[in-house]
């Protein structure tokens, strides 16, 4: 099939489908709330030169243990080149080391430095009356069965042989 093909259209789609998309679409909604609640937590962080990406991902190597590079990756739901990019800013602040694996010298490990701890630190309470505000909007609803259905939305579907 052309792109001609597949751009034709002879019948258009009534505005009314417009509308029932605009108000029950879970991706349009799930999208136009994560840009809004990102923004908020953008401009609480901004004291402290990081983004809620900066800081999701600086959350995400407080570990016991250096986590490897995929596994930040995964949590992240983002791929390696992107996690790359994202930590570059970071350790360039020297606020987390890339180290090879003693194990594995082909696998990295992320480590959060000392000053990446105390950032953390002095970030997390911001983060947690951010938090707060942001779940007093869901007032109404169940905050942790939000959070629930979420996490359940980001899942990945299984494949046919895995069920």
């Amino acid at each position: 099939m052309s792109k001609k093909d597949f751009n034709h259209n002879d019948r258009p789609v009534p505005f009314a489908d417009t509308l029932m998309v605009r108000d029950s679409c879970l991706c349009l909604h799930v999208r136009r709330a994560a840009r809004t609640i990102a923004r908020r937590f953008d401009d609480a962080f901004r004291p402290f030169d990081l983004t809620s990406g900066q800081y999701s991902l600086l959350m995400s190597l407080n570990r016991p243990y250096p986590p490897h590079m995929k596994d930040v990756a995964d949590l992240l739901a983002m791929d390696r080149t992107t996690l790359t990019a994202n930590l570059k800013p970071l350790e360039r602040r020297g606020l987390v080391a890339i180290n090879p694996d003693p194990k594995d010298k082909r696998g990295r490990l992320l480590i959060l430095t000392e000053d990446g701890l105390a950032l953390l630190a002095r970030a997390f309470p911001v983060w947690e009356k951010t938090q707060r505000d942001l779940e007093g909007l869901v007032a109404h609803s169940d905050p942790k069965q939000l959070l629930a259905d979420l996490i359940s939305l980001s899942q990945e579907p299984k494949q046919e042989s895995e069920k």
